[in-house]
Order: structure tokens, then C-alpha cells, then sequence
């Protein structure tokens, strides 16, 4: 049987049965990943075990006691059947179909107001990787182009002593981080504000997190179709994925404090971000993806540009 001829429902009487027969499904769709997980195995467990109310931590192992081993009744399988055909048919991320992502071991509700979120910025708010470049003055952190709010959420729970104002140019992206800054009990310590890049937030900040759009225009044309679920706007990064990140670096000198930094995701764009800043001296950090994916910069730094590019 060909690839086109694969059913594209999952069937089995276990939960292993239907992982497995998940994974072939969505493998023959051709459907693809990135938003949560990146293989057709981890996709299809999400799945499943989302569907069936079990735990995403769940044991599939092959332990006789393993919940893998659990058999599905047919109601539960007929569930999880659509789920999967809703997968396939709409090509939405799985993040929108269950309305929550994970993040650092944090869910996070999301659904197409905002982008899903899986910025490599989590990894070193969680880990400390980011640590040593602040200080004790560090108290005034924005998480801009928040999106779900998850990164301020994060920076909250790493921080205690901070104080953190999520922005975004996004009404309806800022509704969402309301559900979860909400959702986490952080009011009181989280801000949200409706901004086109700094033009609402004068500061002074001491930390600016940023995860912006920087797709560039020739890759946002070839996107697969998960992606293009998500708001052009914060994708979206112009010609070559750099106009969010020229507007920033040019307004945020004087909405920083003398020691601060901004902490910047930029994907697979250094090679755009060098040609566009070739003598900004930059500090690129360790995260899961390589040492190319987020960047540190200081306001010094920045300061410096500014005054070569005006002179």
C-alpha cells in the first residue's frame, strides 16, 4: 500500500496501538512539526494521551503496568480518530487543536490569537543561562512581542523580585497572555501593555526580552501550512527579517538603563543579522539549538551603533 493509500485515522485497542497507528497517520499526511514537537511519535503521544485526559508524562513504556498497555473503548478511540483527522485536515498545530503548549515544563493556554509559543529564550530563563549578564539593579524586565505572555511568566517564576510588563502590538495577543498570566497567579507582578515596539514604553528597562518576527521574506513564502495558522505579524520580519529588530535597536538606547541588556531571539537569521548589524558586538548564547539562535546585547553597545550609523 502506498503512502497516499495509509488510512489517516489511528486504530488499535491500546494506547500504544494508537500511538504507533498516530504517528503512520500523520508521517502518510505529511503533516509538519515544530510547534511542541518535532517528530510524528511525540506529536501523535501528544495527541493521545491529550485526548484520552491522561498525562503528557505518561509511562509508554513497556512495563506490564504501563499506561501504554491501558486498552481505549470505542467511544475514546472514535474521539481520538477526529482529533486526528482534524490534525491532518486542517494542518493546524496541535497546540491550537488542544489550546495548550508546554513550555520549560509550564503549560501555557494559546490558540490563534497568538503564535505558538516555543522560543529558545525559555530555556535560558529556566536555566539560568542568561544570569550572569544581570545584576542586582535588575528590576524593570519587558518581555516584548509577548505574544501568549509565556516568556513573562517564565521571567516572573525565575525572578521574584522583578517586576515584568508583557507588549505587544496585538489586541488580541495580549487577551491570550491575560488568560495566562491569569492562569499562573502573576498579576500582581505582571503587566501587559499594548505597544508598536518601545512607542508605548519609555522604561527605563534594565532587561528586554524579545523574541520578534524575523522570518525573512523569501522563507515566509515557502512556509509550511502549521505555520501559516499562525499571525502573519509575528512572523513576519520583512525582506530580510530584520526590520523589527532595526527598529528596536534604534529605539532602545534611550528606554534603557545604563547596565542593561536585551536578550534577542533571531531563529536561523544570523547570517541576515550580521549583514544588517556587521559591528555590533553582540555575545551569542548556548541554548539546545546551537549557539546561533539568541543573542545578548548591551545598551552600550547599542549606543555605539548609533552614534557610527549617525555619524
Amino acid at each position: 500500500m502506498s503512502a497516499q493509500q495509509q488510512p489517516l485515522t489511528p486504530t488499535g485497542d491500546t494506547v500504544r496501538a494508537l500511538v504507533e497507528s498516530g504517528a503512520q497517520c500523520l508521517t502518510s499526511a505529511g503533516v509538519s512539526f515544530g510547534h511542541g514537537t518535532t517528530n510524528a511519535h511525540d506529536e501523535a503521544t501528544w495527541l493521545v494521551l491529550w485526548r484520552l485526559g491522561l498525562p503528557l508524562d505518561s509511562d509508554l513504556s513497556q512495563a506490564p503496568d504501563s499506561i501504554a498497555n491501558q486498552a481505549v473503548a470505542p467511544a475514546d478511540k472514535a474521539l481520538v480518530a477526529t482529533l486526528f483527522e482534524e490534525r491532518i485536515r486542517t494542518r493546524k498545530p496541535a497546540a491550537y487543536l488542544t489550546q495548550e503548549a508546554w513550555l520549560q515544563g509550564v503549560p501555557f493556554y494559546v490558540d490563534e490569537r497568538a503564535i505558538v509559543p516555543r522560543s529558545f529564550i525559555a530555556e535560558l530563563l529556566t536555566d539560568g543561562g542568561a544570569d550572569e549578564y544581570l545584576s542586582d539593579h535588575t528590576h524593570q524586565v519587558l518581555d516584548l512581542c509577548t505574544g501568549n505572555g509565556s516568556l513573562a511568566v517564565l521571567a516572573a517564576m525565575a525572578w521574584p523580585e522583578v517586576q515584568v510588563t508583557g507588549a505587544d502590538i496585538s489586541a488580541d495577543a495580549l487577551a491570550v497572555a491575560r488568560i495566562n498570566v491569569d492562569k499562573h497567579s502573576l498579576q500582581d507582578r505582571i503587566q501587559l501593555q499594548i505597544s508598536d515596539g518601545l512607542d508605548a514604553l519609555p522604561g527605563p528597562w534594565d532587561l528586554i526580552l524579545c523574541n520578534p518576527p524575523y522570518v525573512n521574506a523569501a522563507s515566509m513564502a515557502v512556509l509550511p501550512a502549521e505555520y501559516k495558522a499562525e499571525p502573519e505579524l509575528a512572523l513576519a520580519g520583512g525582506n530580510d527579517g530584520m526590520d523589527f529588530v532595526r527598529r528596536l535597536f534604534a529605539a532602545a538606547p534611550t528606554c534603557m538603563n545604563e547596565d542593561a541588556v536585551i536578550v534577542l531571539e533571531i531563529g536561523n537569521e544570523r547570517a541576515h543579522f550580521e549583514a544588517a548589524f556587521p559591528q555590533l558586538p553582540v555575545f551569542w548564547l548556548d541554548t539546545s539549538a546551537g549557539e546561533d539562535q539568541v543573542l545578548l546585547v548591551t545598551r552600550q553597545a547599542l549606543t555605539a551603533q548609533s552614534r557610527l550609523t549617525a555619524q
